[in-house]
């Protein structure tokens, strides 16, 4: 669990969010996170797939009710939240319209969504998505749960804080972006988080399980470390 905490913490502070001090870099940034933001879904519906009964006929759970009933909590929050104004809104949905706001490009998302051709992921990003679509869909119930856990929902409220930080002291105008990310870091931290932990706990009573769990975190984390140094490192090839 060391190197788990500790890629973690690395992760809450990595310099590509010092980056992002202007409307272009925060273009440039989203245009590449929106992919993440995407696979977020798989990986959540995956569970819900797995510990709920999403297919006909219904059949009650071999889980517990309340990792069932948390994992539809969670999937509540996410595909139906409320956005600034108190309106029905995805999280994924709420992101677009950040990027609209900002004027960052959305074609490559929402043709990628229709297609999945890989091709109009940047290449930075590739196998982030990759893996993690290949782990919603053939990842065992614990992998998927510790990668949503400790990849997503503990981490993001960490790296969200250090991006709130810059954009505010930056007296960048991106309410809806800022509102997306104050709102993961609300809804995350003090929600979706403990619920996700005590999902994953229920669903490791053994050492093996346990050990399982945590490779598929640390994988989840180097991954995003992957994503944000190439993210990081394409900031540095833009021209001037």
């Amino acid at each position: 669990m060391d190197k788990i905490h500790a890629l973690s913490e690395e992760l809450s502070t990595h310099p590509l969010y010092s980056k992002l001090t202007s409307l272009e870099n925060i273009r440039f940034f989203m245009e590449r996170h929106v992919f993440a933001v995407w696979d977020f879904m798989s990986l959540l519906k995956s569970l819900q797939t797995k510990l709920t009964c999403t297919s006909l006929p219904w059949r009650p759970s071999a889980y517990p009710s309340e990792v069932v009933r948390f994992i539809n909590e969670i999937v509540l929050g996410e595909e139906s939240d409320v956005d600034q104004n108190g309106n029905a809104c995805s999280h994924f949905e709420l992101y677009l319209r950040a990027m609209k706001e900002v004027g960052a490009n959305t074609a490559h998302i929402t043709e990628y969504i229709q297609t999945l051709n890989p091709d109009l992921i940047p290449e930075n990003c590739r196998q982030f998505v990759q893996k993690n679509i290949e782990l919603a869909m053939n990842g065992s119930v614990e992998e998927v749960a510790a990668s949503f856990f400790y990849g997503r929902e503990k981490l993001v409220p960490e790296m969200f804080i250090s991006m709130v930080d810059v954009l505010e002291q930056n007296n960048i105008v991106a309410p809806t972006f800022i509102y997306y990310l104050k709102r993961h870091i609300e809804v995350d931290g003090n929600d979706h988080g403990p619920k996700a932990s005590y999902c994953l706990e229920t669903l490791t009573p053994t050492a093996e399980l346990k050990s399982r769990a945590e490779a598929s975190a640390y994988e989840s984390l180097k991954l995003r470390k992957t994503l944000w140094d190439n993210t990081l490192a394409s900031f540095l090839e833009k021209p001037l």
